[in-house]
């Protein structure tokens, strides 16, 4: 939760004091640890506990970044209703683990998959393959679980799931587009999972961290039935010169690697609930926000584009307000979310699409005098590195001037992370446990 600070504006020769800047900074975090709180499943896990305990066996399965909280709360709340132990398996990043009580938890990397995230699926097939038609299998799905789940296609590797996811993320791919390749290329997602346990019941509890929502691209939609095909698939490889070796190649080209559609028996049984998205995270930080005098505008909970640009877009639409007002008055509160994409120019530089974004915003608005502005990635970590992302003040780019940096190379060479390291305004927060994509919040003064 938040905690109500009194602001107390000091300008002094035309310049924010140090107090000023340690009040920003503190709102700043502020509205970014509400966002994740209001989408914390601790918060959300017990509205979902059947009213009457299902006649069969119960088993939980999760995958994602957040599966682990998750899988505590559910099992914590369904013990509190009476109805015993749950079994059943959680599959989750290095470092996200929470503890369970009957429920096993297993680590595997993202964003690039290992050799854990192969053996743990293979364990979670065989659970969920013994199900019959009276029991129910809980899938609790957020982020990060593209990665996770891995099932090559046959004749496939895991090095060359490797090789190609690589290759997908530093493209500038978007992430729905990342997923159709995925999908077609696995014997477990778009869908396919479902096949596993039919016919028991599935009820699918997802957390989204996707732009739009959708639930065949949330995590690959491992139980819902897949909205692209294997030409789209192909298409995607073209569109961003995806190199791929023979082996794929065959796969692709091949029909019998086609997901299953809506008109599959196998989703029959199959329920799909949403309880946590990036809107609800967007509408706690406003309020956040109006509590502290500013007024709020959300421009989207599903911004997507390369990070460079939508830094430029947004810097327009600061400049704007700022000039005249338009299209809301200061103070004012901008915030956005959805998932940027990074082109990669420089396999040495360290950050990602959030750093790389707030760098882009701080170059393109040079040193407006009035202008606070922090983007994180809800899941605490901004791409391979240990932050979650990171702050600009109006001294941003003349600090970084006066330390002999230039904000234009780092940017280029997608290096913000380095950046904001040496100015000491990374945010580290550590893994939140829950993933609704990326928080941008700006303040205009």
């Amino acid at each position: 939760m938040f905690e109500v600070v009194i602001i107390y504006y000091i300008q002094v020769e035309g310049k924010y004091s140090l107090l000023n800047k340690k009040y920003y900074k503190k709102l700043l975090t502020n509205l970014f640890n509400e966002s994740v709180t209001s989408c914390h499943p601790s918060f959300l896990m017990h509205k979902y506990i059947p009213k009457k305990k299902p006649k069969g066996r119960t088993v939980i399965i999760g995958v994602g970044k957040g599966a682990s909280e998750m899988a505590k709360h559910y099992e914590i709340a369904w013990e509190k209703k009476g109805y015993g132990a749950l079994e059943g398996l959680v599959l989750t990043r290095y470092g996200h683990s929470s503890k369970c009580n009957n429920i096993k938890v297993i680590e595997a990397s993202h964003p690039i998959p290992d050799k854990n995230g192969i053996f743990a699926t293979k364990e979670i097939i065989k659970i969920i393959e013994k199900l019959t038609e009276e029991d129910l299998l809980i899938f609790l799905l957020s982020g990060g679980a593209s990665s996770l789940l891995i099932s090559p296609r046959k004749g496939l590797l895991l090095k060359d799931k490797q090789n190609i996811t690589n290759q997908l993320l530093n493209s500038g791919a978007s992430i729905s587009e990342i997923n159709a390749v995925r999908k077609h290329l696995s014997l477990v997602k778009g869908g396919q999972i479902i096949k596993y346990a039919y016919p028991a019941k599935v009820l699918t509890l997802a957390i989204s961290d996707v732009p739009g929502d959708y639930f065949d691209v949330i995590g690959s939609g491992p139980t819902y039935p897949d909205e692209t095909t294997r030409y789209d698939a192909i298409n995607v490889l073209k569109k961003y010169n995806i190199k791929i070796n023979d082996k794929i190649s065959k796969v692709i080209n091949n029909d019998n690697c086609e997901t299953p559609n809506k008109n599959n028996k196998i989703f029959r049984k199959s329920e799909y609930i949403l309880v946590a998205r990036p809107q609800d995270a967007l509408t706690a930080a406003a309020k956040v926000a109006k509590s502290s005098g500013f007024n709020t505008l959300i421009l989207s909970d599903c911004i997507e584009g390369n990070a460079d640009d939508v830094g430029i877009v947004h810097s327009s639409i600061v400049n704007q307000v700022l000039k005249f007002n338009q299209p809301n008055k200061k103070p004012l509160c901008i915030l956005s979310g959805g998932e940027t994409t990074v082109t990669v120019n420089n396999k040495n530089g360290r950050g990602g699409r959030n750093s790389q974004f707030l760098l882009s915003l701080a170059v393109h608005l040079k040193s407006a005098s009035n202008v606070y502005a922090i983007a994180c990635d809800t899941d605490g970590i901004d791409g391979s590195e240990n932050n979650a992302g990171a702050v600009i003040f109006p001294d941003t780019i003349k600090r970084a001037y006066n330390l002999g940096l230039s904000p234009n190379k780092f940017l280029s060479e997608n290096d913000a992370y380095s950046f904001f390291q040496k100015l000491d305004d990374l945010i580290i927060s550590g893994p939140t446990n829950t993933n609704v994509n990326d928080f941008r919040a700006i303040l205009i003064t």
